[in-house]
């Protein structure tokens, strides 16, 4: 508790400490027309969160009974790459450049992990499932940015996934790291939800994102590795399902897919009758729905959560449809 306590005052302290520092620097995100906000407001809180969750894992990593034993190294390869999208967040880097950061950040990540077993309960070939993993990490750590465009939703999230691996890790005994790694996110996000709810004082900017998405995407792989497939894969299912649905929308509709918009399904719901807070809100509660089936799927009753986490994430969805603007 009192680690999470610390954690929690550390993460309210930087993100004010950000604040002020961001502001002298003139780093504001301005509102555009694919903004979800209408006032410039500071960027980059994750040039203070980043540091201090990569020596959180890494403190973890080296004095924590029993740690995951690629924690040391994920630390210094998610500050390294925050690093690159802090100098993204002040100055704009070629997409070339940012995809192959994080691909070299992955590939040295899966490096790492090279003596964990499959991710994929040993229905593929060793190759394909290190692929298969690095290519989903990657999604899952651009989706984690595509995410992050209201207020409150990515430090939600962020103690949604972390919570719920904290509770499987706990109720499966796989990594006794792993545990207190979730709890520090959980008290990361919460700390800097002081700060990023609606109306939001500071964002995190590409640094905190991308970074978080990545250490994320790890915690989940780490899961899969020992043998929670099926929890892994609920509890990013809401932001799986908003990001790739939306993705193929747009695909569909022959749009530059790649260029930032506002028609996910929370965002829609953002600008209708939610309202930011609305929608931070009915993200928690659908993730406290995941968070239970992971725990009932950790007890090896995998199909049976996947329906639930299934049913609850269609109907989160639904909701934020009904609450969009009209003709969305």
């Amino acid at each position: 508790m009192a680690v999470f306590v610390m954690l929690h005052v550390a993460a309210f302290a930087g993100a004010g400490l950000a604040f002020m520092l961001l502001s002298w620097l003139n780093l504001f995100d301005h509102p555009n027309e694919r903004s979800s906000h209408a006032s410039p407001v500071p960027r980059g809180a994750g040039l203070v969160l980043t540091p201090v969750l990569a020596m959180t894992v890494g403190g973890i990593g080296l004095y924590a009974p029993n740690p995951p034993a690629s924690a040391v190294a994920l630390a210094a390869i998610v500050g390294a790459l925050g690093l690159v999208f802090w100098f993204d967040d002040r100055r704009g880097l070629p997409i070339w450049f940012r995809l192959a950061a994080q691909i070299a950040a992955i590939a040295a990540a899966l490096y790492v992990m090279r003596d964990l077993g499959p991710f994929f309960g040993g229905m593929l070939p060793v190759w394909l499932d290190r692929a298969l993993a690095g290519f989903l990490w990657l999604w899952f750590t651009n989706l984690f940015n595509f995410m992050d465009g209201i207020d409150g939703i990515s430090g939600v999230e962020t103690a949604v996934i972390g919570g719920g691996v904290g509770v499987v890790a706990a109720l499966t005994g796989a990594v006794g790291g792993l545990s207190l790694i979730g709890v520090a996110l959980v008290a990361a996000a919460t700390g800097f939800l002081w700060w990023n709810w609606h109306p939001a004082k500071i964002f995190l900017g590409d640094v905190g994102s991308v970074s978080l998405g990545f250490l994320l995407g790890w915690l989940l792989l780490l899961l899969a590795a020992h043998g929670q497939w099926a929890a892994a894969l609920i509890l990013p299912l809401y932001y799986l399902a908003d990001a790739t649905l939306t993705l193929m929308r747009r695909i569909v509709r022959r749009e530059k897919f790649w260029r930032a918009h506002r028609q996910h399904f929370y965002q829609r719901a953002a600008r209708g009758r939610l309202g930011h807070a609305g929608v931070a809100l009915a993200v928690g509660a659908c993730g406290g729905v995941l968070i239970l089936a992971a725990a009932v799927a950790a007890k090896g009753w995998n199909i049976p959560a996947l329906v639930v986490a299934a049913i609850a994430v269609a109907a989160l969805l639904h909701r934020l449809s009904r609450n969009a603007p009209v003709g969305w």
